[in-house]
């Protein structure tokens, strides 16, 4: 069970990566003061937190409603992650992680940027939501793994809060290009859990 949990935690922290938001965050925030920052890299994470937290609880009656099982939702997150990976390699910014150029340019122009574009989609992107679900279904039935996913969610969601916080000390040590290598390397592990979702999803649905 620790490997899965591990896995979970991988999959959630590579899908969100805090570092390389680190320099999106100082994009959508420059001009206001260390408080201003501080108090929406906050309430940011925190709303993130719940976003993410309520879509855990819901995720299985959601496929349920929706008629989806588990099966073909672990072989669609697995391509949706796949294409995130593939842009995260190529240190593309996409709307699956990350705002787009424009969603940037509408944060800038705001004061509170702590729901969007910080909550969705910088933390709690469409990646981060897929990844929850993908892990609803692998925690189905079984509450242990349930209460892991939420540790891991909380734990994933506190390193964000500290990169966030700690955005200037960030950008100083590793610059545009330390961050970029770092999401290329975040990448290329995404991709191979995002075939594993795949061959997951496709050995429980035709094989079983």
């Amino acid at each position: 069970m620790l490997e899965q949990y591990v896995s979970m935690f991988i999959s959630l922290f590579v899908v969100i990566d805090p570092i390389g938001l680190a320099p999106m965050f100082g994009a959508i925030t420059r001009g206001g003061g260390q408080l201003h920052r501080r108090r929406m890299a906050i309430k940011g994470t925190i709303l993130a937190t719940a976003i993410l937290l309520v879509f855990a609880a819901i995720g299985d009656w959601l496929l349920r409603m929706l008629g989806i099982s588990f099966p073909a939702f672990k072989i669609a997150g697995g391509a949706l992650l796949f294409l995130i990976a593939i842009d995260m390699v190529f240190a593309r910014q996409s709307g699956g992680r990350s705002a787009t150029e424009r969603e940037e340019e509408e944060g800038k122009a705001k004061e509170d940027v702590s729901v969007f574009p910080l909550a969705f989609p910088l933390i709690a992107g469409p990646g981060a939501l897929a990844t929850i679900l993908i892990m609803v279904s692998e925690a189905h039935g079984k509450i242990m793994m349930f209460v892991g996913l939420v540790v891991v969610v909380l734990l994933v969601l506190g390193i964000t809060l500290g990169c966030l916080l700690l955005t200037n000390r960030l950008m100083k040590l590793l610059g545009e290009t330390g961050a970029n290598v770092i999401g290329r390397l975040f990448g290329v592990i995404l991709a191979a859990l995002a075939v594993q979702f795949v061959v997951d999803g496709i050995r429980a649905g035709f094989f079983h």
